[in-house]
This record gives C-alpha cells, sequence and structure tokens, in this order.
C-alpha cells in the first residue's frame, strides 16, 4: 500500500485503539460500551473532547486524570500505540484493500483478546465466535483461503485444543479452543500446529521467567491467550513476507 493508506491506517489504529481501551475494561466487567461515556474509574469525571485524543491527552495529562489527579494506567496509551502501529504494518505489507481489511481485523481481535487474557485471565465468547464467524466470511468472499480450509481450521483448532485440554486435565481452557478455532478460520487447518508450538514455546519461556520474577509457585496459573496471538498474527505476518509457511 501507498505511504498515504499507511498514515491513514496508524490514525485510525489510534482512534481505534481507544475504543479498544474500553472493550478491554468494560467487556470482562459486563458493562455497556456505550453508556456511560468515557469516564475517570477513579472519581467518575466524564472526559471531554480534549481528554479522549489518543496517545496525546495522556502526555499533556502527564498520566494523570484532568479532576482527581489519580493516575491513568500505561496500559491506555501502550494499547493505542500498538493499535496504531498495527494497523499501519498491515496497510505497509498489504497489497489489495480486502488483505488490509482481514489484517487489520485479525489484527483487533488478537489483540483484544491477549490483553483481556492477560487482565482477567478469560477469553469472552462475544469476542471468539463472532471472530470465528468473521474468518469463514472473509474466506467466503475470496478473501483469504477457501471456504473448506477455513472451517477445517476451525474444527481442528477447536478439536485439537479440547483434546490438550482432556489429556492436561484443565491445564487449557475452552476459552483457548475457541480461540484457536478462531486463528484457524483465518489461517487454515495446516497453519494450527505451527501457532501451537510458537505459542507453547514462548508460553513455557514467559511463564518461567514469570514465575521466576513474581516467586509463585508452579500451580500459578499462566494465560495462554497472548502466547496464541502472538504466534499467530506472526505467522499472518510471515506468509505476507512470502516466507514458506504452509496455508
Amino acid at each position: 500500500m501507498e505511504i498515504p493508506a499507511v498514515c491513514f491506517m496508524f490514525c485510525l489504529g489510534l482512534v481505534l485503539g481507544s475504543f479498544y481501551n474500553v472493550v478491554i475494561y468494560r467487556l470482562p466487567r459486563k458493562m455497556s460500551l456505550v453508556k456511560p461515556g468515557s469516564s475517570c474509574p477513579h472519581c467518575g469525571h466524564r472526559l471531554g473532547a480534549g481528554e479522549l485524543i489518543p496517545v496525546l491527552s495522556f502526555l499533556w495529562q502527564k498520566g494523570r486524570c484532568k479532576s482527581c489527579g489519580s493516575r491513568i494506567s500505561l496500559r491506555y496509551p501502550i494499547i493505542e500505540l500498538t493499535a496504531g502501529i498495527g494497523f499501519a504494518v498491515t496497510a505497509y505489507l498489504s497489497s489489495s484493500l480486502p488483505e488490509m481489511l482481514v489484517g487489520a481485523v485479525f489484527f483487533s481481535l488478537l489483540l483484544l483478546l491477549a490483553v483481556i487474557d492477560l487482565e482477567h485471565k478469560v477469553l469472552p465468547d462475544v469476542l471468539t465466535l463472532p471472530g470465528i464467524g468473521l474468518g469463514l466470511l472473509f474466506a467466503l468472499l475470496g478473501w483469504t483461503s477457501s471456504v473448506l480450509i477455513s472451517l477445517l481450521g476451525a474444527v481442528f483448532g477447536f478439536g485439537l485444543m479440547v483434546a490438550i485440554a482432556l489429556i492436561s486435565r484443565g491445564g487449557m481452557g475452552m476459552g483457548d479452543a475457541k480461540m484457536m478455532a478462531l486463528i484457524g478460520s483465518f489461517l487454515g487447518w495446516k497453519a494450527i500446529l505451527y501457532v501451537l508450538f510458537v505459542a507453547s514455546v514462548v508460553g513455557s519461556v514467559c511463564g518461567i521467567l514469570y514465575l521466576y520474577l513474581t516467586q509463585q509457585d508452579r500451580k500459578t496459573p499462566i494465560p495462554f491467550g497472548p502466547c496464541l496471538a502472538l504466534a499467530a498474527m506472526t505467522l499472518f505476518a510471515l506468509r505476507w513476507v512470502n516466507w514458506s509457511i504452509p496455508r
């Protein structure tokens, strides 16, 4: 894509990243995503237009609420920047509008699921199930692989994770299985083993470091969603740059 498209997608990512922060905070708490409007979680101060500008408002306010002075989580500008950069990279690597749309939707779903799982240890059905539907729809439109490959990816991804959950007796949850089905619907069944292998390696390394740094025992649950998201998005990007990854 041309530079103007990359710049536009970066700005769009920043704006949507601000909304993604709302989703990440409210969805696991079963709160409405629309009402009430954005406000400080500490004092309830309703945010004005200037306080909703992605990243810049955080810098202008020095990371504090304009009303009560409470600290604003660093997660907010980090998510906004991550979304902006992710959308820009998606536009840069895409050769067509449908490809860019698929990449932006896939990246958005993975980002939301990864952060929610990291913070709340849950992968909401309201994201995974529609995500599977979108993966199948994009295949039906001819924007990714064939419908059969997409459907097999969803079924194989779900079935494999359920089998692992049964064998490990709770080591994996149904949320992980549905997320893998989502990934399979976008990437196809051949990508599932690649994603699982990379996610397992990343999860093992990060899990060991986390337990060591926090001095917790091995029974501490480690969210697997972020590892799946990182592995899936990496594989998706590698296909764009013509690496020999099976489809």
